[in-house]
């Protein structure tokens, strides 16, 4: 067997199974930051969950298969391990950038709602400032 189709072979299983693995990781432990995210709401979080790992599995995926071409023949197994490294090195980096553009982007989510739960209800107002040049004891003349 030539050893350009056994690196195809290893490649795939082992990008296959990355993806698998990290999906199942982010999917069971992100559902309770997912709740957070939307306020207790834990059917939607498992439809948002869900939707994700989705998602995740088709543009990871997708992109192990279009990254599995090899520009030139693996001679020996030097070789072999060399190639295998690059492919799965950018691998591993295209989902650890993808997990972190998740939880950015969940976070920034979080952080607007915490921000409108904590909101204070207006204050009315207290008096008034006076315009430069008017007395600031005076109340303004009413308008007609």
């Amino acid at each position: 067997m030539d050893l350009t189709v056994v690196a195809y072979t290893v490649y795939l299983l082992i990008g296959a199974a990355l993806t698998v693995w990290v999906a199942r990781t982010l999917s069971r432990n992100g559902r309770v930051f997912l709740s957070d995210v939307l306020q207790g709401n834990e059917k939607l979080a498992d439809a948002v969950n869900h939707l994700l790992v989705v998602g995740f599995y088709l543009v990871n995926l997708g992109f192990v298969a279009l990254y599995l071409n090899q520009d030139g023949a693996v001679a020996d197994a030097r070789a072999l391990f060399e190639a295998l490294s690059v492919k799965l090195g950018v691998v591993l980096l295209v989902l650890g950038v993808m997990h972190l553009g998740n939880v950015y982007v969940l976070n920034k989510i979080r952080r607007r709602g915490v921000m409108e739960r904590e909101q204070v209800p207006p204050v009315g107002p207290q008096g008034w400032t006076a315009p430069p040049g008017r007395d600031p004891w005076t109340p303004p003349a009413p308008r007609a």
